[in-house]
């Protein structure tokens, strides 16, 4: 039985602000280990064993992120199936059912694994049996869930209540019914009764029988959501869902528009570690404290401190703590985040205040990622910005001119091909070029490995959107960044 892993890639992970923002959040940042969130979750949900076999990933995301999702994929070695454009985030449930259509129109007996992400499932080879335990209930038309077995009483997570207590061999159990995130008293009382389990939002089920639901109980979100899939166009590889049908459909998740109204709903116990990264003391607790509870990164050092993690993000910054307790500080080259532990779960209210307040920092990333590589600014100043830029190897900027700005080249790793006008020439390390205003240019990577620059703008406007886009392989429009 082959198994189409979807996964869903949206959201803003505001509650692990600095690190994570609306312009790149959590899942593509490598918070716990090597790999990013997002590799790490579809290196789980990929190969080959004697109990499974996974196809090419389904991945839902937005026309921001596409890019970062394919170079992600691809840097770990995984061919992305289809990558399908959301227009705007509508939640869960047209994201699940728009893959559910795809997939089905090219096979009707599609099975699909929906997963986040943003988890953390350290035991992947456990999560692969879990699944393969809930094969059959899909063979006979369940909707199956996973149920990770809670540790402590969280009230930050949704519960499900098992019409029975799981057996050894972690069978899947009919599900009771959903419950709301509890307060502690409530939860408490779920832990000690043994048939209750986190909601992880994992679900596994054939494509025609998650449609079948839809249309039974979510009958609305049929038409906008088949007619934006069937009428999608091709973009470079992507799959842009149409817009005009995209926004009729209701901003509704999975389980409040199918899943707690179903009746043939399945339960697959899930008994190993399993984190969704909702605050950074959850990634205290991910990373391993020591004996005196602390974690801190490679440019951080504790002296006599306890129960708090130290991070920075930041080649410049090195973060110092003394004799702390119970403390999460944060550090990036444009913002620091210092907060009492147990007040992780309100970093998103630090958010919404910088937002009011109309600070970059609350949405935008210091580093700006491209289809062709990144780039960030070093220094802004009056009249000039002063920024470093990496080029993919093989990758281009768009042919492009100024009307506000000239820009000097200096490239210090690698080497650029540089048109200019009518000019064309490569430029290498310790080399430099001046870029006139109004002149018509692109910058482009011919080499093997990355190549890296120093570009500074002087000029009246040194805005993004001061840019005349003429020709460029991402088929982005006038106006685009980069």
């Amino acid at each position: 039985m082959l198994i189409t892993p979807v996964l869903l890639c949206g959201g803003s992970g505001t509650r692990l602000w600095p690190l994570s923002r609306k312009s790149y959040p959590k899942q593509f940042v490598p918070l716990v280990g090597e790999e990013t969130l997002f590799q790490a979750s579809a290196r789980r949900l990929s190969g080959k064993n004697a109990d499974l076999q996974f196809g090419a990933p389904v991945v839902l995301t937005n026309s921001d992120f596409r890019f970062i999702v394919a170079e992600q994929l691809q840097s770990i070695g995984i061919d992305p199936g289809k990558i399908l454009i959301e227009p705007e985030g509508r939640n869960t449930a047209p994201a699940v059912l728009a893959a559910a259509i795809q997939t089905f129109n090219e096979d009707e007996n599609a099975v699909l694994l929906v997963a986040p992400s943003d988890h953390v499932v350290p035991d992947s080879d456990a999560f692969q049996a879990a699944v393969a335990r809930g094969l059959d209930a899909v063979a006979r038309g369940q909707l199956v869930t996973f149920g990770i077995t809670p540790t402590h009483a969280e009230t930050a997570y949704g519960y499900l209540e098992l019409a029975s207590a799981p057996d050894s061999d972690g069978s899947p159990v009919p599900l009771k019914q959903f419950v709301e995130k509890p307060d502690l008293a409530r939860a408490t009382e779920m832990l000690a009764a043994g048939n209750f389990k986190w909601n992880a939002g994992i679900f596994l089920f054939r494509s025609a029988d998650i449609i079948a639901a839809f249309r039974q109980y979510a009958l609305e979100l049929i038409e906008p959501v088949q007619a934006s899939v069937e009428t999608a166009t091709p973009d470079l590889g992507f799959l842009r869902l149409n817009p005009e049908h995209w926004q009729k459909a209701k901003d509704i998740s999975i389980d409040y528009a199918v899943m707690e109204k179903a009746d043939n709903l399945s339960v697959v116990p899930f008994d190993s570690a399993w984190s969704d990264l909702g605050g950074w003391d959850a990634v205290w607790r991910e990373s391993g404290p020591d004996e005196q509870g602390v974690v801190t990164s490679d440019g951080a050092t504790a002296i006599d401190c306890h129960n708090t993690l130290l991070r920075s993000d930041s080649e410049q910054l090195e973060v110092v703590g003394i004799g702390l307790e119970n403390i999460i500080a944060v550090a990036m080259n444009d913002a620091v985040l210092v907060a009492d532990s147990s007040r992780a779960q309100d970093v998103k209210q630090a958010v919404s205040a910088l937002k009011k307040k109309n600070v970059p920092q609350a949405t935008a990333f210091p580093k700006d990622h491209r289809p062709w590589g990144w780039f960030e600014s070093l220094v802004v100043g009056d009249r000039f910005q002063v920024k470093r830029i990496c080029v993919h190897p093989g990758a281009s900027l768009s042919l492009q001119s100024h009307f506000h700005r000239s820009e000097h080249w200096i490239v210090v790793e690698g080497t650029a091909r540089v048109i200019i006008d009518d000019t064309d020439q490569l430029v290498t390390e310790n080399q430099s070029v001046y870029i006139p205003l109004g002149a018509v240019h692109r910058m482009e990577n011919p080499g093997k490995v990355p190549m890296v620059l120093i570009e500074v703008q002087t000029g009246v406007y040194v805005g993004e959107d001061d840019i005349v886009r003429y020709e460029d392989k991402y088929a982005r429009g006038q106006g685009a960044k980069g």
